[in-house]
């Protein structure tokens, strides 16, 4: 019988100090590593997040303090949100002339054309010319004011104009106005209308006249309009009268 000595001795294998690799063990580690990355993510985000819920405070104060300065503003502001005269740079004399406010809306070439067909005179002429009238000082009139507020004056006027502007169209009025008074006059003196007929012109410029004061704000009671018919009938019948009698001279 044969002796086993201690080489002979089956080797044992070193003990193990680590477990074996499983499955299970590699998905655990697998699941550490990777919640590992996400807290310090999460650990390094919170400083955001307070930044963030810092700066909203700060705005939403910002946003309280600017309505309450609004609100106080408003409260001593008699109408909020409406320009001053004087931030609009309007004489005053400008922002209470209310002449035409009647033809709030009306167009130009409206207008234009309602008095092309019953005077000789244009929109512009007779607008400027109830202006100069309206704005005459002891020096004259007052030519650079209407020109550079004549949009605020006149609804239908959209464009400022220039002083020589303004004293063109004031001198075309005047003209116009000497033009059309020698042609009735002469009409009126040439025996050219009979008294009925000279009374019906008279009427028909005199009804023109009175609407065209109507529409500048003008208020005329009856007794007024059938006063002023009367004396200008009478003066007309004076004139026809007076130039019977001057023909009747010549022949």
């Amino acid at each position: 019988m044969t002796e086993q000595t201690p080489d002979d001795s089956p080797e044992v294998p070193d003990a193990v100090d680590e477990e074996p690799d499983t499955p299970e063990r590699a998905d655990l580690e697998q699941t550490r590593d990777d919640q590992e990355p996400a807290a310090e993510s999460a650990e390094q985000s919170e400083p955001a997040a307070v930044s963030d819920t810092e700066t909203a405070e700060s705005d939403a104060a910002d946003t309280a303090a600017t309505e309450s300065e609004t609100d106080a503003e408003a409260d001593t502001d008699p109408t909020p949100g409406v320009p001053s005269e004087e931030n609009l740079d309007v004489p005053e004399d400008v922002a209470k002339y209310d002449r035409f406010k009647k033809m709030d809306g009306a167009q130009y070439d409206r207008v234009n054309e309602f008095l092309r067909d019953r005077t000789y005179i244009t929109a512009r002429e007779w607008a400027i010319a109830r202006l100069c009238s309206d704005f005459r000082t002891e020096t004259g009139v007052e030519m650079t004011k209407i020109g550079e507020n004549l949009p605020e004056l006149v609804p239908f006027m959209t464009d400022t104009y220039t002083p020589q502007a303004v004293n063109q169209a004031r001198s075309a009025f005047e003209d116009k106005i000497r033009t059309a008074g020698a042609t009735f006059l002469y009409g009126a003196m040439c025996d050219f209308f009979t008294a009925e007929e000279l009374d019906d012109v008279m009427y028909e410029a005199t009804e023109v006249a009175k609407f065209l004061l109507e529409v500048e704000g003008v208020n005329l009671s009856v007794e007024e309009e059938l006063d002023a018919e009367e004396r200008i009938s009478s003066v007309m019948r004076e004139v026809r009268e007076a130039s019977s009698e001057l023909r009747e001279q010549e022949e």
